[in-house]
């Protein structure tokens, strides 16, 4: 008898009812010999059918430990990973960089190459924004705090090929840059410009590389504590205001409460806004209003807020090609990855995802003719400078018809 387990559990089974056998020698020889020939048979068949589940087990296992980098269900719980709100570094590791007045004039333009840039300096140039905007003093917020609040969100971005620490820091820039080109400390409170930049800086806080489409067909944690609505951007929200709930990094310390819940509904309905699945919704909503644009009416200006946190989300393509080809290598990457894990777990699988289907020029087109053109010829009727050379390039790298 093999000593596989098919062939232990056959003969115990004997020996268990043999009682009820008639005696060895009346019993037909040709039929036990059968009997045993076949047991044999399918024990060591057994035997190969258990090879082949425990190599498979181990290809599907090494395929998901070289995923771990992009995707950690653990993670997705910040209620259970308190441990990432603890700094691995503080603030005496972070250099001071001095900026050259070169640079601080870089920095305000839609053409900044965000490529050339080390971590710790986009640290330093984040928080410079801070400075240059009068966000410092109107929040009046303590530096080191300042300084302990962008580390916890450096270290709170995941290592994606795409929604990393440096997509947010290019969102963040551009958003800045918005901010000066169409002069809209002229025209928009303070304290909102302050919810547009720190809701760039947190919107896609621990972003796990997997869209909502997966997470609402994966049905992870994140698709389930959230009933499938946005999981993803409330996620974020949710680990922005964890981080902004220790006081050593809460920069809004010293504002008063009625100012907090200000700030604080207004980044939630600005990260949740960065939903693609609610664009029709929003843009719909803010073409109503351009006509008769009023930045004193607060409807209007939420509107205006979310355009804006939006279109500086999907805003690669309006940079040199230089500065947005590299981008778009990365999103693929990222969705690809996505679409290969779809494809093992039997999901469903988005068609601009799949690395069988997907070439660079198609997926660049149409995003850029039925998603950017149109938000930002919207916007250039009321933000100005930076829309109108925004849409001209667009219009310009979109080949006709």
């Amino acid at each position: 008898m093999p000593a596989s387990r098919g062939g232990r559990v056959h003969e115990a089974s004997i020996h268990r009812h043999a009682s009820s056998f008639p005696p060895r020698s009346l019993l037909p020889r040709p039929r036990l010999t059968t009997r045993l020939t076949l047991s044999s048979a399918e024990s060591l068949r057994g035997v190969e059918v258990e090879k082949c589940r425990k190599e498979i087990r181990e290809i599907r296992d090494q395929f998901f430990e070289s995923q771990k980098k992009y995707f950690d269900y653990n993670r997705t719980s910040p209620i259970a990973d308190e441990a990432k709100l603890n700094l691995k570094r503080d603030v005496p590791n972070y250099p001071k960089y001095q900026l050259s007045q070169e640079t601080i004039d870089y920095l305000k333009q839609p053409t900044f190459n965000i490529w050339h840039w080390e971590p710790n300096e986009m640290l330093s140039l984040l928080e410079h924004m801070y400075y240059e905007l009068g966000l410092v003093q109107e929040w009046n917020i303590n530096p080191i705090t300042l300084k302990r609040w962008l580390l916890c969100v450096q270290e709170n971005y995941r290592n994606n090929p795409f929604h990393n620490f440096r997509h947010c820091f290019c969102v963040s820039q551009m958003m800045y840059g918005v901010i000066n080109l169409c002069k809209l400390t002229e025209s928009i409170p303070l304290c909102d410009l302050g919810i547009l930049l720190t809701s760039a800086v947190c919107h896609d806080l621990d972003h796990p590389g997997y869209n909502n489409a997966y997470q609402i067909n994966a049905r992870t944690e994140l698709a389930i504590r959230y009933n499938n609505i946005s999981p993803l951007e409330n996620h974020h929200c949710s680990v922005a205001f964890q981080i902004l709930s220790k006081p050593e990094f809460n920069i809004f310390a010293n504002v008063s409460n009625d100012t907090f819940k200000a700030i604080q509904n207004g980044m939630i309905q600005l990260i949740l806004a960065t939903d693609m699945a609610r664009h029709n919704e929003i843009l719909e909503a803010f073409k109503s209003r351009v006509d008769n644009f009023d930045f004193h009416n607060d409807e209007h200006l939420t509107s205006l807020k979310m355009i804006l946190i939006k279109c500086c989300d999907i805003s690669n393509e309006v940079r040199p090609m230089e500065i947005s080809e590299p981008w778009l290598d990365c999103l693929l990457e990222e969705y690809f990855n996505q679409s290969d894990r779809e494809k093992l777990e039997g999901l469903p699988v988005a068609p601009f995802m799949d690395r069988d289907k997907v070439t660079k020029p198609s997926a660049q087109i149409g995003f850029l003719k039925f998603v950017l053109i149109p938000m930002f010829s919207a916007l250039s009727k009321v933000g100005g400078p930076l829309s109108s050379i925004a849409t001209a390039r667009l219009i310009a790298d979109v080949p006709p018809n």
